[in-house]
């Protein structure tokens, strides 16, 4: 029997760059009051969310994923020509094939690289980070560019009290690259699916084939609330301190902590069920960008950067958690 030579990739993986991108048009919960009963005090005191942006017919899955690896290959100090991987996390492109992801490499100049999509709702930026983590250990690839995206404004129904205020659009992305020492810890991830129906889309595609009987509406987003913060809190502020055991580190040894930008409230109670130390900087980006999903980590981690709230070098525990139900948490160094 023939042996197999051994890969050989870097010894660790790191984030080397981050970038962002959100719609030019920013979108007050005035707007979202023309459509449902409600009023911004509900909205602000159930969510936390003030505004969110929404993409143009032009903002597309592929155009926001650009921007936002435009800035994260730059922020890295590579070329495009290094990229060697692209992933794309997103759940709002509609095209079931080609992965978006090739297009995207193909618009940025790679030349080449691996490209595929993943659908893992809000933690897909986790999996997807896990997986370019492991390309490069590999020694598949060298520089893989993540890249979580949506266009939730294409699966929201407006007259949906329960979920009409929650979504935003927006792509952040990141460069993934080798490393001499562990700058990404090992991912505590996983699936509950006996509670797929808590988080879903109200109709499948399928429905709208020609003769079909169509549903009257686009499929959208739909979730039951109190289920999904309950999960939230108690569950994934577990999976959170899986994380910290498996990077070897405690809540006093964080520096920033990034999770989903799903609600403030959620966000707020994971902070307190943690009971995370008060120098800890908290991503609390949803106030202005709304859930993103698979988005949201990344957008939250460049504006934090960007406004100096953390910076290079810090510990950010990041989790995502969303619709399957899945989820995913690892312990990062800043970029």
């Amino acid at each position: 029997m023939a042996k197999i030579k051994p890969s050989k990739g870097a010894p660790y993986a790191r984030i080397m760059g981050v970038g962002g991108y959100r719609p030019t048009r920013v979108v007050p919960n005035d707007v979202i009051l023309e459509k449902i009963d409600s009023s911004d005090e509900w909205i602000r005191s159930r969510s936390g969310i003030a505004t969110r942006h929404w993409a143009s017919d032009e903002e597309t899955v592929s155009l926001m994923s650009v921007e936002a690896a435009g800035k994260a290959i730059a922020d890295a100090g590579i070329t495009p020509q290094q990229i060697d991987g692209v992933i794309v996390a997103t759940v709002s492109h509609f095209k079931q094939t080609p992965a978006v992801a090739t297009e995207i490499a193909d618009r940025i100049g790679a030349v080449k690289p691996a490209a595929f999509d993943v659908s893992a709702g809000c933690a897909g930026f986790g999996y997807a980070l896990t997986l370019a983590k492991s390309m490069v250990v590999e020694g598949s690839a060298t520089h893989v560019l993540v890249i979580g995206v949506e266009r939730l404004s294409d699966l929201t129904d407006l007259e949906d009290r329960a979920t009409a205020f929650l979504f935003g659009d927006g792509a952040g992305a990141v460069i993934v690259g080798p490393a001499t020492e562990p700058m990404i810890g090992p991912t505590v991830w996983g699936s509950e699916g006996d509670k797929s129906e808590t988080i879903t889309q109200t109709a499948p595609w399928t429905d709208y084939r020609a003769g079909g009987s169509a549903p009257a509406k686009f499929p959208a987003i739909t979730q039951e609330g109190q289920a999904v913060f309950r999960w939230a809190v108690f569950e994934m502020a577990k999976v959170a301190q899986q994380a910290l055991e498996a990077a070897g580190i405690t809540p006093d040894d964080l520096d920033v902590f990034i999770p989903h930008q799903a609600n403030m409230r959620i966000i707020d109670s994971m902070v307190k069920t943690l009971k995370l130390p008060e120098h800890v900087t908290v991503a609390r980006d949803v106030e202005t960008t709304g859930n993103t999903s698979a988005a949201s980590i990344p957008l939250a981690m460049e504006r934090l950067l960007a406004t100096g709230q953390a910076k290079s070098g810090d510990t950010a525990l990041v989790i995502g958690f969303g619709a399957g139900l899945v989820y995913a948490a690892t312990v990062v160094t800043l970029p």
